[in-house]
């Protein structure tokens, strides 16, 4: 099932010119609010994916001029990651095409169906100790 997902929905991200992931870097970003920055451990937990991906993300992500790394004024070990202009125009860009082809992609099952389904997902969720996310900071 991910698989067939993910190829729909890396063909909108294709024609943006962008992969699953960096709209996934992006997005996160953006959802941060102003000044859309978040630590790079921050971008781990978020994304949940390792320290080591996080840093070659950051790293592609910033060769397109999509982000830029800021040390902390405080703690210089600390790594903020900012979203440019250009990162904020490519999101935004992707956005509206992104949802509207999540839309198409569950459109083609009943609303029954779909409450079946996130009534499922949810309990398997809580089977394995899932917990709710924390509210978005601010």
């Amino acid at each position: 099932m991910a698989a067939l997902i993910q190829s729909r929905l890396d063909a909108v991200f294709g024609e943006h010119d962008l992969q699953s992931w960096e709209f996934d870097v992006l997005a996160s970003l953006r959802r941060s609010g102003e000044p859309y920055s978040l630590t790079a451990g921050e971008l781990d937990r978020t994304m949940m994916i390792t320290s080591g991906t996080t840093t070659h993300r950051i790293t592609r992500l910033e060769a397109r001029g999509f982000v830029e790394r800021l040390r902390d004024d405080e703690d210089r070990r600390v790594v903020h990651v900012r979203l440019t202009d250009q990162g904020r125009a490519a999101c935004d860009a992707v956005h509206g095409a992104h949802m509207d082809n999540e839309r198409a992609i569950l459109e083609r099952m009943s609303d029954s169906d779909r409450d079946k389904l996130t009534e499922g997902l949810v309990a398997l969720a809580e089977a394995l100790g899932d917990a709710p996310p924390a509210p978005p900071r601010r």
